[in-house]
């Protein structure tokens, strides 16, 4: 059985993460989802690309985590964390997942 991406883990942890906080209104339960995709992502990013490759790429998911709010204020909401969810996911992908 394939594994999936680590882009795509992390990606899903970001948009999941806002869903759910959303949804629920319960933002810890969001946080719940968005810290246990990132752990997934980065002990894959770790396996595949090694430890600076996944602090990098763990900064990235924070900083787009973080990034989502200031940008959501000038795009929206939902446009702020697909878009960081993407760039994350490329992010990966050009680090971590063409590679296996």
């Amino acid at each position: 059985m394939a594994k999936v991406p680590a882009g795509v883990v992390a990606a899903a942890g970001l948009v999941g993460g806002y869903a759910v906080a959303r949804f629920t209104k319960k933002r810890p339960l969001g946080g719940v989802v968005l810290a246990g995709a990132g752990a997934l992502a980065a002990q894959r990013w770790r396996e595949v690309a090694g430890t600076k490759a996944a602090a990098a790429l763990g900064a990235a998911y924070v900083a787009g985590f973080a990034g989502s709010h200031p940008l959501a204020k000038k795009v929206g909401a939902w446009p702020a964390v697909l878009g960081v969810a993407g760039g994350v996911a490329l992010a990966s992908w050009a680090v971590v997942d063409r590679r296996s």
